[in-house]
């Protein structure tokens, strides 16, 4: 039996609400407990670890402070949220995080009165809180926004954009930049504690705005120099300059692990009335308390079952190498033997892969940060010089490039590679991270070229026929996870474009594949073999030019033509239906359907559940032929 947790004073925390009456000593015991719990939850069932750590004494400060729900306080993506949701009444859920019928691993709207937006995407947080703040100043409600957000996510330009629009009006958003990695700040310590007390109290607000008052009565040489010594001074004190001439009062750094730093800097803020937004500069430490986190945070991010006591987390003995790692390898391959082949990623180097290539080809390798707009212009800049750029980005990412991928690389008609990453469904990540809109947002596009490679081994050849293809733009995906087993290569093979394959001969029905469906599309021939149904399968390979010869062979000798994707409505089976039309295929009785994702957002779920809500099973495609020949009814109903 699993020995309970000593957490005395958690267990008295029902809401936010028992936390406000706490004294300072007691906030830094509770923060302790809820360190533990954490812990203890995130070993049992796995989850984001490492950032929540790092925000502890922070959630219990802000909750302490803050009025929540009334005030909003909003967390820039959702792997900082677990110490949130332990005092938010979802203590016993985060047990059941991330698990089929369990808690979202990110703050959802639907979920608590005390997660007022969602994220599942970094740097939206300021964006957010400043709607939220102007909203609830045009209806005259008197509460706080404040918004967490990481220096991670402040490398994308929305929260910028977000800043700069924020520093332009009066309105009183408060935003907290969590920086664990001593990126932007000095060294901290008694001084600056002492120094963001003082600047973010009344006396000294009030000096402030008054100083400025008086400095606009003068002329403009006087009013000028004025401002600059202001500006100075502050500059030299909290190294705020940068967040000051957005707009911003700024208040920091302060030590985001100590309560008698925290609470009477957030009750100052929070009781003062500046003109415009603040920002407090927090340091704070990822993996904060437990040791092999603090000593890889990267490891500790995410992170499966693991030991309390040594850290070792649970690894399933995986049957076939995972496609990230397949395609790692094979673009190391061809980097050897071509200098012009470079790597961008914009802030997952491991999880796409691309920190392995960058051992090898540090030089060739180019981590932007969390901002996908730069990181497609700038594939494109050097795709421009002559260079084979392949910018390997998650599905659910590269939607915030969509306008670079229209106008710098499409139009264009520059040869910048697209290596997607986590296509089609991911699991326990749910709807913010499926990959499912690739296909609808760049079949799309002309000058595009989308090859979707069915196992591992056509991943291999998907890689050589992207650095091959110098006439456009060059798109591929493939799924998270383990390949099917497939036997690898040696070298990749570059593949004619917008030519399929047929697997298997058949004469009633054809099930035309795309990407990794292939296999349950075997299985589904089979299970109509066994009904005496003669069947062919094909693989389509590219989505983007179609394989037009073999589309019209398919519709010409069968009765019944299924495509099979694992891709919202309006992607590959969309344009298959199109051409069809187009040719007048359709007039002569054939039967077609597409299978796709439903349209609606799944949330998660394991994925093999997930293909089953989704009707992309075997038996699913199998029904599906059946009931368009008019020989039985749909099996599997869709969820």
């Amino acid at each position: 039996m699993t020995q309970r947790l000593e957490t005395p004073l958690l267990d008295t925390v029902k809401s936010p609400e028992d936390m406000r009456k706490l004294s300072v000593d007691q906030l830094a015991q509770l923060a302790d407990e809820v360190r533990a719990d954490l812990i203890d939850a995130v070993s049992r069932v796995g989850g984001h670890l490492g950032a929540g750590l790092g925000v502890v004494e922070l959630t219990v400060a802000l909750h302490h402070v803050f009025n929540t729900p009334t005030d909003r306080l909003i967390w820039d993506v959702g792997h900082q949220c677990y110490p949130h949701k332990i005092v938010t009444g979802r203590r016993d859920g985060l047990r059941t995080v991330r698990q089929p019928g369990g808690i979202s691993g990110f703050t959802l709207r639907s979920e608590s009165e005390y997660d007022p937006f969602g994220a599942g995407h970094s740097s939206t947080s300021i964006s957010a809180g400043l709607g939220m703040k102007v909203a609830c100043d045009l209806a005259g409600d008197d509460r706080h926004v404040i918004c967490v957000i990481g220096d991670g996510a402040m490398s994308a330009g929305m929260a910028y954009e977000a800043m700069n629009n924020a520093g332009a009006m009066d309105a009183k958003l408060i935003v907290i930049l969590n920086d664990n990695d001593m990126s932007i700040a000095p060294a901290v310590g008694a001084m600056s504690a002492y120094l963001s007390k003082v600047l973010s109290s009344k006396p000294w607000l009030s000096a402030r705005q008054l100083a400025k008052e008086m400095a606009a009565r003068f002329p403009g040489p006087i009013n000028r120099a004025a401002k600059r010594a202001e500006e100075y001074a502050r500059g030299m004190v909290t190294g705020g300059t940068l967040f000051e001439e957005m707009g911003f009062y700024y208040v920091g750094p302060i030590d985001g692990h100590k309560m008698d730093h925290l609470v009477p800097v957030l009750k100052n803020v929070r009781d003062s009335d500046p003109q415009g937004p603040v920002l407090i500069h927090c340091i704070t430490q990822k993996g904060r308390g437990y040791a092999p986190a603090e000593a890889a945070a990267d490891k500790y991010h995410g992170v499966s079952k693991f030991d309390v006591v040594t850290g070792t987390q649970a690894k399933a003995k995986p049957n076939a190498p995972s496609y990230t790692s397949v395609f790692a390898k094979a673009l190391v391959e061809e980097a050897r033997e071509d200098d012009k082949v470079v790597a961008v990623t914009a802030a997952m180097p491991g999880g796409t892969g691309l920190d392995k290539f960058g051992k090898e080809f540090p030089e060739r390798t180019f981590d932007v940060g969390i901002a996908e707009q730069h990181a497609v212009t700038f594939a494109a800049g050097l795709a421009s010089e002559g260079y084979k750029p392949f910018a390997a980005i998650y599905s659910t990412f590269l939607q915030r490039g969509y306008d670079q991928v229209v106008h710098d690389v499409a139009i264009q008609n520059l040869p910048v590679r697209f290596a997607i990453d986590r296509a089609g469904f991911v699991g326990a990540d749910g709807a913010t991270h499926q990959g499912s809109f690739d296909l609808c947002y760049l079949c799309c596009l002309p000058n595009m070229t989308f090859l979707c490679p069915a196992d591992e081994a056509e991943l291999v050849h998907a890689v050589a026929t992207a650095v091959a293809h110098d006439s456009g733009p060059f798109a591929f995906r493939y799924p998270r996870g383990e390949g099917v087993g497939t036997q690898l290569p040696e070298k990749g093979e570059v593949l004619e474009i917008g030519k399929g394959r047929v697997l298997r001969e058949g004469s009633t029905v054809a099930i035309l594949s795309l990407g990794t469906r292939l296999t349950a599309a075997q299985k589904a021939a089979e299970d109509l073999a066994a009904k005496g149904l003669s069947c062919t399968v094909a693989d389509a390979r590219f989505a983007k030019p179609i394989d037009t010869d073999l589309v019209r062979r398919l519709a010409a000798d069968h009765e019944v033509l299924i495509t099979v994707e694992e891709g919202a409505r309006g992607g590959f089976g969309a344009h298959v239906l199109h051409f069809l039309a187009e040719e007048g295929l359709l007039d002569a009785g054939l039967k077609v359907r597409t299978m796709c994702f439903p349209d609606r957002f799944i949330e998660h779920e394991k994925p093999d559940t997930q293909i089953a809500m989704a009707g992309l099973r075997p038996e699913d495609i199998a029904a599906t032929a059946l009931k368009a020949l008019g020989r039985g009814e749909e099996g599997a109903a869709r969820a």
